[in-house]
């Protein structure tokens, strides 16, 4: 088909531009790394300047290495991390604090009072989350009520909150655009997912002005045009999707039942539950899939918050390996007669534990134990916690059955991990061709919207599998590797069940 569409992959650790042709595949890139901030333990925030500057530079990198300069790219599209917090001023565009991460854990207490106070099933019940510092609402007040003057600027209309996706969005147009799409919003703890609007109630609960809010758009819809300074021409922004949203989108995963999982600096795996929102009795997430022509598709989430950047720390931290790549091939030696357990707890559990307090740690160290024990830890660990996700989601919709997993990110390159992965799960794992799905599935909601690309049904049928990990473990031994990692976790929580 003709025109190509640049993807914006605005990460946790980096900002990355794609430019992909009609037939889906990628024409050029641009990668670029920018600084973590951590002012106190458990606290993890951005330069939002840095945000912006790195994604301008990978999406110039990005057109200039396409064909033609990118000439024949007709619309943008967003997939961002999501849940990360920024106020800036309405008229100068200026923020007034850093970018909160979606790791942050500061407003902890705060959620514990929220609980405290009987307020999370009337947050869960409009939401479908939790209370979580996780989630944006939280830190948009923190930020409110601990940055001197900005509340009152706040009451006065002359800020503007955004997840990243709408500060991107208010950067590329030159500040003529507010906006943010269902799935972002979804994510904030303040929007209700059934009505499909901003709940006034549970702002109030939080004391944030609904005029700080944005609009909130289709996934696949009209988000302004770029200001012509910064590529030369006026490009639409026609697609924007929270990162995990997206993901489902590039994996194709449009049918009821349908799950993927991504593997990036943390785990997030979605079930489709298509048109009907399905309340959790597991403490998983009832989240907005994507929506379309004004429709909605619902999903199950399971999060997890530590997944490659367990990686990281061995080369950062530990300074084990001088790189990822290192990892499988130490995992591949390690002693099969050590059972070693990590349980990633570095800012908290994520699903289906929500415990903000836990912290990591390592079980089954013996005199023997060394680097090599500790990488395949790192990667099991990656797969346990997948399992905690699928089977909390098999009991909340036993219909749906135990589908194949389709996966994607930077962990699933590993061959080692997802076979562990399918043994660990007892069931299928597909990695695709195209294993940029979240830039993927951001090119295609802007595609579809610029009418250059095909619909859902002819997308999935271009859906093509590279590698299916069949699982090859013994029941015994897989129930065996689980009991040892629930002990693990067990002792790991902050409190005792």
């Amino acid at each position: 088909m003709a025109g190509s569409v640049l993807a914006i992959d605005q990460g946790t650790t980096s900002s990355r531009a794609i430019v992909f042709g009609g037939d889906f595949q990628p024409l050029s890139a641009g990668q670029q790394e920018f600084q973590q901030h951590f002012p106190k333990s458990g606290w993890v925030e951005h330069v939002p300047a840095d945000i912006w500057t790195s994604t301008l530079r990978v999406c110039r990198e990005a057109l200039e290495e396409a064909p033609d300069g990118g000439a024949d790219v007709v619309a943008i599209g967003i997939t961002n991390q999501r849940e990360t917090t920024l106020i800036w001023d309405r008229s100068t565009g200026e923020p007034v604090y850093n970018a909160i991460v979606w790791q942050d854990r500061r407003t902890s207490d705060f959620c514990a009072a929220l609980r405290a106070d009987g307020l999370e099933e009337a947050f869960s019940a409009s939401t479908g989350l939790l209370l979580d510092p996780y989630f944006s609402g939280t830190k948009i007040a923190w930020i409110l009520d601990n940055v001197d003057g900005v509340r009152a600027r706040a009451e006065r209309g002359e800020l503007v909150f955004g997840t990243v996706d709408t500060w991107l969005i208010w950067q590329l147009t030159g500040g003529r655009v507010h906006a943010t799409d269902a799935t972002n919003a979804a994510r904030t703890l303040i929007y209700n997912i059934h009505d499909n609007a901003w709940d006034a109630a549970l702002c109030a609960h939080l004391n944030i002005p609904l005029s700080l809010l944005p609009e909130v758009k289709d996934s696949a819809d009209e988000f302004g045009e770029t200001d012509p300074e910064l590529f030369g021409r006026a490009i639409p922004i026609t697609g924007v999707a929270g990162d995990q949203q997206a993901a489902t989108v590039g994996q194709a995963c449009f049918k009821p039942g349908m799950v993927k999982s991504t593997y990036g600096t943390g785990c997030f795996a979605l079930m489709n539950t298509g048109k009907t929102p399905v309340r959790s009795r597991n403490r998983m997430l009832t989240t907005i899939a994507y929506r379309l022509n004004g429709e909605t598709t619902y999903a199950l989430e399971g999060s997890i918050f530590i997944a490659g950047a367990a990686v990281q720390w061995l080369r950062d931290g530990l300074g084990l390996i001088e790189n990822a790549g290192d990892t499988q091939s130490l995992a591949e030696r390690a002693d099969p007669n050590q059972e070693v357990y990590l349980v990633p707890a570095f800012v908290g559990l994520g699903a289906p534990y929500w415990d903000a307090d836990a912290r990591g740690a390592l079980f089954g160290l013996t005199r023997n134990t060394g680097p090599k024990e500790i990488a395949r830890a790192v990667l099991q660990s990656v797969g346990y916690q997948t399992s905690d996700l699928i089977e909390a989601m098999h009991a909340d919709w036993p219909d749906a059955g135990r589908p194949v997993l389709r996966v994607d990110g930077g962990m699933t390159a590993s061959d080692w991990t997802m076979q562990f992965l399918a043994d660990i799960l007892g069931a299928p794992v597909d990695r695709p061709t195209v294993a940029e799905t979240t830039a993927l599935g951001a090119a295609w909601l802007a595609g579809f919207k610029a009418g250059i690309w095909p619909g859902p049904e002819a997308f999935s049928a271009e859906w093509k599998l590279e590698k299916r990990f069949e699982p090859h473990l013994q029941e015994s031994d897989r129930s065996r590797l689980l009991t040892g990692w629930q002990d693990a976790v067990r002792r790991t929580r902050s409190t005792q069940d």
